[in-house]
């Protein structure tokens, strides 16, 4: 009795400093089950990297955050109120959708204004603040299919930081991109974490998972490790997660 009660406390104190919680999840595409038995805590005012080989199951855990991809089986619980800002990759946004990058900006404010009422002169201060952190102001008239991956990235997460909501997601922001693109963005990433936004952010980049302050370790579906980087990300545990004998 007494064990079950320490095990009950402590799964409460975890979801009172938790911005996610994911209890026994489970996801499918078809018959194929993507996520198993997932159960994990997202810190609230933190960055969480979620790291893994190809097809472990990354890019599924934010979609079920996000509430694009349903569960089927367990509980997802989000504490924040409003929806969480999801900032794809470049390569998902089509080149022939004729819009700027201010405007791409701007469709960030839509979830506090929805897409047909004006933006308010406090929604347009946000805007620029955010092209202004991701330093693209000076590229804000120009057409996002116009830019180069790294400036379109850029634009992308200025989108996200605009939404100013509690839990920002990122699938893989700083992939294939310059160092003064990724730089951009990781500044601005630990800025939203010190305003308080929790971040949790895909990527293939052990570097950067080090850097963030809690991570995940998923392989084939399965949550292999959570916690500090340095505690998670084991020579021994990358070795077996990757199926490699030197990525490390």
């Amino acid at each position: 009795m007494t064990t079950i009660l320490i095990v009950e406390l402590a799964g409460r104190l975890f979801d009172s400093v938790s911005e996610v919680t994911l209890r026994n999840v489970d996801a499918s595409y078809g018959r194929h089950r993507i996520l198993v038995d997932v159960t994990a805590h997202i810190p609230r005012s933190q960055v969480t990297a979620v790291v893994g080989a190809n097809g472990a199951g990354k890019s599924s855990l934010l979609n079920v955050i996000a509430g694009t991809l349903a569960s089927t089986a367990g509980t997802v619980r989000r504490a924040g109120s409003r929806r969480p800002a999801y900032v794809v990759q470049r390569s998902d946004v089509s080149d022939a959708l004729p819009i700027t990058v201010r405007g791409t900006v701007e469709m960030g404010r839509w979830a506090h204004r929805g897409p047909w009422r004006g933006l308010t002169a406090r929604d347009h201060a946000i805007v620029e603040d955010c092209l202004t952190r991701l330093g693209i102001e000076d590229l804000a008239d120009r057409q996002l299919s116009a830019l180069s991956g790294g400036q379109r990235q850029r634009a992308l997460v200025a989108q996200g930081l605009a939404q100013q909501t509690e839990l920002l997601l990122l699938d893989e922001p700083g992939t294939g991109l310059d160092l003064a693109a990724q730089t951009r963005i990781e500044e601005a990433l630990e800025d939203a974490r010190r305003d308080g936004m929790t971040v949790l952010r895909v990527t293939h980049d052990l570097a950067t998972a080090r850097r963030a302050d809690h991570c995940l370790l998923l392989h084939d579906g399965r949550l292999v490790a959570e916690g500090p980087p340095p505690t998670v990300l084991t020579p021994e545990r990358v070795r077996s997660a990757w199926g490699v004998p030197d990525l490390v």
